[in-house]
């Protein structure tokens, strides 16, 4: 087997949609904040993802989602960065600025620091949206466990990259 920067649970999840994608004649955008372009390096790990992946944004700082995704600044004031209205936002932003069928955009709290009472670490939300559907686009919050100790941040972000993927999926 070649070698891979992914661990195998990423990339059998990877491959898997980059060839469904082929097969649905799709391509897809990502809006990254919390996994930080780790959604976009598992699918370029696989041969033929140029035929899937349109483009990228990893937009870690509030600035970058208002600059680079037309997040507006009264969603990120109201609702804060890792809520369904930005994701939503982040996600619509993507595939506006893009060539794409789908886009999927994470945001979330991978920690040890930066979580809230109401936003605790392993607190992450995801949207995705398709070109040409009409009406909400689809949004999810989720709470991965394992943020406390050592290896927690990494397996949040592990755990969010899994759920974007499975996302992509058609």
């Amino acid at each position: 087997m070649p070698l891979s920067l992914l661990p195998d649970d990423i990339a059998a999840l990877a491959a898997r949609v980059v060839s469904e994608n082929i097969a649905s004649g799709r391509k897809v955008a990502l809006a990254e904040s919390c996994t930080g372009g780790l959604v976009a390096g598992a699918l370029t790990e696989i041969a033929g993802s140029s035929a899937v992946l349109d483009r990228g944004f990893v937009t870690y700082s509030n600035e970058a989602k208002m600059e680079m995704l037309g997040v507006s600044r009264d969603i990120i004031e109201t609702f804060g960065a890792v809520s369904i209205a930005c994701a939503w936002a982040m996600a619509k932003g993507a595939l506006d600025r893009s060539r794409a069928d789908v886009a999927v955009a994470i945001s979330g709290v991978a920690g040890p620091g930066g979580g809230t009472p109401n936003k605790p670490v392993g607190t992450v939300v995801f949207a995705r949206v398709l070109r040409n559907e009409a009406g909400e686009p689809e949004g999810e919050l989720r709470f991965f466990a394992g943020g406390e100790g050592p290896d927690g941040r990494a397996e949040i972000r592990r755990q969010a990259t899994l759920c974007a993927l499975e996302l992509l999926l058609p």
